[in-house]
């Protein structure tokens, strides 16, 4: 086996994107409750980038384009909610991950005690306040104090996987389409 060796050669975006859709990844979406002229109204988007940080305290890390649009919104409320995708939920991800359009249409949700956006019939999640934000290239790091979970009898789902530019989920131990 031969290992190219690319130090110091510029890496292609587009090379780098795929080599990185190897990696499987749960979907979210990043949720917030901001005021708008007829009341609160929820804001999100898709997110692949989440991971935990720390457990104590609770962390959590997503990462989101600097250039989006719907995050500005959601940084403004100083709090968010990661609701991670169950194996049925690929429409949602899909809905949210559009720009220009009502992502909440016909999406059932409620709010936490902390007055965030949580999708109905989800994997879990989390509520959380802005802990921290970093500049990151292209990307902003945005890191989340947890302050509620979902309770453990809201886990009853497998997870919606991204893997190799597909929405993939778990059956009998193996990953299919």
């Amino acid at each position: 086996m031969t290992i190219t060796q690319t130090t110091g050669a510029a890496i292609d975006p587009r090379a780098f994107r795929d080599a990185l859709g190897h990696y499987a990844s749960g979907i979210t979406i990043i949720g917030g409750l901001e005021e708008g002229p007829n009341g609160p109204e929820p804001v999100g988007f898709t997110c692949q980038s989440f991971y935990s940080v720390s457990t104590e305290p609770p962390l959590v890390s997503f990462s989101v384009m600097t250039n989006s649009t719907t995050y500005p919104r959601i940084r403004e409320t100083g709090k968010f909610s990661v609701n991670v995708l169950s194996h049925h939920q690929h429409t949602v991800s899909n809905q949210f991950a559009r720009k220009g359009t009502d992502k909440w249409a016909g999406i059932e949700w409620t709010a936490t005690a902390n007055r965030n956006p949580v999708i109905a019939d989800t994997l879990m999640w989390l509520d959380c306040d802005i802990w921290a934000e970093h500049e990151a290239g292209d990307h902003s790091i945005v890191i989340g104090r947890v302050n509620e979970m979902s309770p453990t009898e809201w886990h009853k789902h497998e997870p919606l996987l991204y893997f190799k530019g597909q929405y993939r989920h778990l059956r009998d131990g193996g990953i299919e389409r």
